[in-house]
């Protein structure tokens, strides 16, 4: 049986990505192709309490340590759960949001050390990557005005903006480095304008 195709989707806050999510779904749909949409953090039960934790506003405050650590738990979990085996079956996994999140909010974020990312990434994932990622780019003022029009902010949407600006050029950096794995996306036009964009990158898959 073919091994399926890894997509990931990732991108700072109000970027679009959940509503692109479904335009993926329906180009894979319009074309018979076996696929399961995901998210991270979360993705299976677990890995969904796990994402409760991450993202509700609590009283105790989560240590920048055990936030990463809790990200790669529910990663950890996801993956064996539900990408591995849904690969291996040859459905492509449509993820919104994997490690490149991680090197973004914790690390360019947070500004956590790379190298522990990079050895927890190894851990968890081994040699799995996606076989292609997404990044929707938008200036932080766009994207920070459309995520405040989807009701209560969640732990990490009520980051100071120099924080997204972080999160937004660590993006850029990584997909700088990779170009074949990584295709930028002009979030910041209108969405008609934004899937034409993903509909030429879709079409040479």
């Amino acid at each position: 049986m073919k091994y399926g195709r890894f997509i990931s989707l990732e991108g700072g806050e109000g970027v679009g990505k959940s509503t692109n999510l479904q335009f993926i779904k329906q180009f894979l749909e319009d074309r018979k192709i076996p696929f399961v949409l995901t998210r991270e953090p979360g993705g299976t039960g677990v890995a969904e309490t796990i994402r409760g934790i991450l993202l509700e506003r609590q009283a105790e405050k989560l240590t920048e340590q055990t936030e990463l650590l809790l990200m790669f738990a529910a990663r950890a979990q996801h993956i064996q759960e539900l990408i591995l085996p849904a690969l291996q079956q040859g459905s492509w996994v449509i993820c919104d949001r994997f490690t490149d999140a991680t090197y973004a909010y914790q690390g360019g974020g947070r500004n956590m050390d790379v190298q522990t990312i990079a050895w927890l990434e190894n851990l968890v994932q081994g040699d799995l990557r996606p076989d292609l990622t997404f990044v929707f780019d938008a200036p932080i003022e766009i994207g920070m005005q459309r995520a405040k029009h989807r009701g209560e902010l969640d732990r990490f949407e009520i980051e100071q903006l120099a924080f997204f600006e972080r999160v937004r050029q660590t993006y850029l950096h990584r997909a700088a480095l990779n170009p074949q794995r990584y295709k930028i996306i002009d979030a910041s036009l209108p969405l008609i304008d934004v899937q034409k964009q993903l509909q030429r990158e879709l079409d040479l898959l």
